[in-house]
C-alpha cells in the first residue's frame, strides 16, 4: 500500500512538472480559448470542457526529463553543500589542515594536524612552528604581501620528517587563513636513495675501470716486453672485468625485480631440491675456501608456489656469502623445516656459518644496496654489495621475509621464512 501511495504521489508530481514546463503553451491556449468564447458565444459548458482538455494535454505533454532531473539534482546538491560545515570538509582531508586568524591563533585543526603536531584551538601558530621560513611565510600572508605561498621545512623530533607548508587566505575579507602540511618525507627518502645508488654504482664501476686503464698504460709502457708482468696484469684485468660484469648483472636483476615487486606464482617448486642444486654448484668454491657444507633437513614435503630461478638466486647468494665471509669457521650448515603451528604454515630455511659474525649495529643495514661491513674484505672476496638487496627483493615478491641473527665471534644465521599457500 505504501509503495502504491508513493507511486501515486510520483505520478502527481510528474504531472505537475509537465504542467509547469508547459506553462507558456498552456497560457497561450487559454488566451485562444477565451478569445473564441468571447467572439463565438459558445456555451459555458463547452468552455469548461475545452479548458479541461487543454490542462489534460499539458499534463500529458512530454518534457525533457533529463533537464528536469538535472535541475532537481542541482537544487539538492546546492542544499547539501550549504549544509556542509567547514569542520566536516577539514576532517575529510587526510593531510594536516589548520585554520587560523589574523593574529596567527589556531581556530581549528583537523584530526591529522592534531595527531601530527599536538595542536589545540587557541594555540599560537608562530609559537608552535618556530622554523624561520614558516614564520616568514605566515607573516607575508597575514600582512597581505602575498595571498598564498609555500615553503619546505623539516622536523627532527620524534623522527625526522619533511613537510611542505602551504598558507593561503580563505575567501575575501574573512580574516581567516588556511595552512596545509604535506608530508614529503617518503619522496625525499626516495630521492636520497636514488642519489646514493647512483653515487655508489658510479664508484663501484670507476674502481675497476681505473685499475684496467692503469694496467693498459703500464703494458704499453714499462711492461711492454715483460712477459711475466704482462701475464699478471692481464689476469688482474680479467678479474676486474668479471667483477664489472657481475655488478651489471646484479644491477639489472634489481631493476627487473623492482619493476614488478609483487607477482602471483602458479608453479610449485621443491625448496629442498633447489637447495641441493645450489649446494652442488657451490661445493667446489666451498672446498677451495676450506669450508664444508652440511645439511640438516627435516622430514616432510617442502613444496610451495614460487619462481625456481629466483629462489635459486636467493639461496645461492646466502650460501656463497656464508662460504666467503664465514670461512674461518670451517663449515656452513643449511637447515630446512616446516612451521605448522603458526597461523600461516611456513617453510623455514636457515644458512648458518661459524665465522667472525656481524656486529649488532650493522644487522639492520646489511640488506641495503652497496652496504658493506668491511669494504676491504668485501672487495678482496669479489663482492658487489648487492647480493642481500637482491635477496630481500626476491623474498618480497614471494611475500616472504629474511631474519638475521648474529653474535661477534660466533658466526651468523640468515633465515628465510617462506609462506606456504
Amino acid at each position: 500500500m505504501a509503495r502504491t501511495a508513493d507511486q501515486e504521489r510520483g505520478r502527481i508530481r510528474q504531472s505537475l512538472d509537465r504542467i509547469w514546463h508547459s506553462r507558456w503553451l498552456l497560457g497561450a491556449g487559454l488566451a485562444a480559448v477565451l478569445l473564441v468564447y468571447a467572439f463565438a458565444g459558445e456555451s459555458v459548458s463547452m468552455l469548461a470542457l475545452t479548458l479541461a482538455a487543454l490542462f489534460i494535454a499539458a499534463a500529458a505533454w512530454p518534457v525533457d526529463q533529463d533537464k528536469a532531473s538535472a535541475d532537481r539534482a542541482a537544487v539538492i546538491e546546492a542544499g547539501a553543500l550549504k549544509s556542509l560545515s567547514g569542520e566536516y570538509l577539514a576532517a575529510a582531508i587526510t593531510d594536516p589542515l589548520i585554520v587560523f586568524d589574523n593574529n596567527a591563533t589556531i581556530i581549528h585543526a583537523n584530526a591529522a594536524a592534531t595527531n601530527t603536531f599536538r595542536l589545540a584551538t587557541g594555540m599560537s601558530l608562530a609559537l608552535k612552528f618556530r622554523a624561520p621560513e614558516v614564520q616568514a611565510l605566515i607573516e607575508r600572508v597575514l600582512s597581505g604581501e602575498a595571498t598564498s605561498g609555500s615553503v619546505e621545512t623539516s622536523s627532527k623530533l620524534p623522527v625526522e620528517r619533511v613537510y611542505r607548508m602551504s598558507v593561503s587566505a580563505v575567501g575575501h575579507d574573512t580574516a581567516l587563513y588556511l595552512m596545509i602540511c604535506k608530508d614529503q618525507s617518503e619522496a625525499r627518502r626516495i630521492d636520497r636513495m636514488r642519489a646514493d645508488f647512483i653515487a655508489n654504482a658510479s664508484h663501484e664501476m670507476r674502481t675497476p675501470l681505473a685499475s684496467i686503464a692503469g694496467f693498459i698504460e703500464t703494458l704499453r709502457g714499462p711492461a711492454r716486453d715483460d712477459a711475466k708482468a704482462r701475464e699478471q696484469f692481464l689476469q688482474i684485468m680479467q678479474d676486474q672485468t668479471r667483477r664489472m660484469s657481475r655488478l651489471i648483472d646484479d644491477l639489472l636483476s634489481l631493476s627487473r625485480l623492482e619493476m614488478k615487486p609483487h607477482l602471483t606464482f602458479e608453479a610449485q617448486v621443491d625448496i629442498a631440491k633447489i637447495i641441493e642444486t645450489v649446494i652442488a654448484s657451490l661445493t667446489p668454491q666451498a672446498t677451495e675456501n676450506g669450508v664444508a657444507i652440511e645439511r640438516d633437513f627435516s622430514d616432510g614435503s617442502f613444496e610451495l608456489a614460487g619462481n625456481r630461478d629466483e629462489l635459486f638466486q636467493v639461496f645461492e647468494n646466502l650460501l656463497e656469502n656464508a662460504c666467503k665471509y664465514g670461512r674461518s669457521g670451517g663449515r656452513v650448515v643449511v637447515s630446512i623445516r616446516r612451521s605448522e603451528g603458526a597461523a600461516e604454515p611456513e617453510i623455514i630455511v636457515t644458512v648458518r656459518d661459524f665465522g667472525p659474525g656481524i656486529a649488532e649495529e650493522h644487522i639492520p643495514r646489511v640488506t641495503e644496496r652497496f652496504y658493506r661491513i668491511d669494504a676491504e674484505t668485501s672487495h678482496a672476496r669479489k663482492g658487489t654489495g648487492l647480493g642481500l638487496a637482491i635477496v630481500k627483493h626476491i623474498l618480497t615478491r614471494h611475500e616472504a621475509r629474511l631474519s638475521i641473527e648474529s653474535e661477534l665471534g660466533k658466526g651468523a644465521a640468515f633465515t628465510v621464512h617462506l609462506p606456504v599457500r
